[in-house]
């Protein structure tokens, strides 16, 4: 493991503040003064008030909202588990970057920007708008080696802290999961599996639309994995680099880099899910930057947010990955802010509360 590496990350991790637990509890407050009976809009207060706990102070401007899709290529898809080709990775970043993605869509609405960034695609892409941090050329097989070297995990995660660090200096100040990568949810569900202890039967899903025989295939790809390599979940980097993927180290750097920044993140499903969890088992302090957006199809996702005591805040049957669903969380965070800043309370509306 390369020494600097190491110290810049640990460098990082040492700017996260602590969640300022009297700010969530003047939120809390506020919110009971507000005209409702009290907790009665659910989890729009109790994300306003973990919004004031990371900001600590009443109330964040999270107007600029920036999703960052990270798209790698994976090895293991020469085991056949996936329903779509390799190429479509390297595609459907064209996609994104032409603003033709369902993502590019939803976060038009939500009024956010969509940032793609190349950590592992396997073809070599020219873009102007395509941030250029490739770390591999995609990852080796999972089931005949380690996916990447140590070395490639912590550049690819120092590459995610890169981009929110470039991003919150332009005036960024929430940031959402997004991930593009054919193979990756075999990736993710052999990490969910290191990180919950879950048989591989009970982290597999169906991914881009497999049928059955391709389901039982995949998990016996995992289970290989697992086998060939043992990784120890008290060794997240380690795991990450036997089993993981460039895309899922980037989305750690994203989440390391969020907090950092005292910004709060939402993650999107699956993959997202398995990086955040990643970054909190490798630290803890990340936790309370992190807002879960929805719950996936995927059968694993319950479990691994529930690892990290996240609770979704739609379940939509979505499947699709890219950011989809933490961009859509982007409405309910403007929700929560704006119900915060603007009902009246009890006293300025002259109501009795008894």
């Amino acid at each position: 493991m390369e020494t600097g590496n190491c110290k810049e990350i640990a460098y990082m991790l040492g700017r996260i503040n602590a969640f300022d637990d009297g700010a969530a509890a003047s939120a809390q407050r506020h919110s009971d003064q507000l005209t409702k009976p009290p907790g009665s809009l659910g989890k729009l207060e109790a994300i306003a008030c973990q919004l004031a706990g990371i900001h600590g102070g009443l109330w964040p401007d999270l107007q600029r909202k920036a999703v960052v899709v990270m798209a790698a290529d994976h090895g293991v898809c020469e085991e056949g588990v996936s329903a779509f080709p390799q190429e479509v990775t390297s595609q459907m970043v064209l996609n994104f970057l032409s603003g033709g993605a369902a993502v590019n869509v939803l976060a038009k609405q939500a009024g956010a920007d969509v940032f793609c960034v190349d950590i592992g695609v396997k073809s070599a892409i020219d873009h102007p708008k395509l941030l250029q941090h490739n770390i591999v050329r995609g990852t080796a097989n999972m089931t005949k080696e380690a996916a990447m070297s140590l070395e490639e995990v912590l550049r690819a995660i120092l590459a995610g802290v890169k981009v929110v660090d470039e991003l919150a200096e332009q005036g960024y100040r929430l940031f959402a999961t997004g991930e593009m990568g054919i193979g990756n949810t075999t990736a993710s569900a052999a990490l969910a599996s290191v990180f919950t202890g879950l048989h591989p039967g009970l982290t597999v899903g169906r991914g881009t639309g497999i049928d059955d025989k391709g389901w039982l295939k995949k998990v016996e790809v995992v289970e290989k994995a697992l086998a060939l390599h043992s990784p120890d979940p008290k060794e997240p980097f380690l795991a990450l680099a036997q089993v993981g993927g460039a895309e899922i180290a980037g989305l750690v750097g994203i989440i390391f880099g969020a907090a950092a920044n005292g910004c709060p993140v939402i993650i999107d499903g699956y993959i997202s899910s398995v990086a955040a969890l990643t970054a909190v088992r490798i630290s803890e302090h990340v936790q309370p930057y992190l807002i879960a957006s929805h719950l996936s199809q995927e059968q694993g996702h319950a479990k691994v947010l529930e690892a990290m005591g996240l609770s979704p805040m739609i379940d939509l049957d979505m499947r699709l990955g890219e950011g989809t669903g933490a961009v859509l969380g982007f409405h309910f965070i403007d929700a929560a802010l704006k119900l915060m800043q603007e009902m009246a309370t009890f006293e300025s509306a002259g109501i009795s509360k008894e």
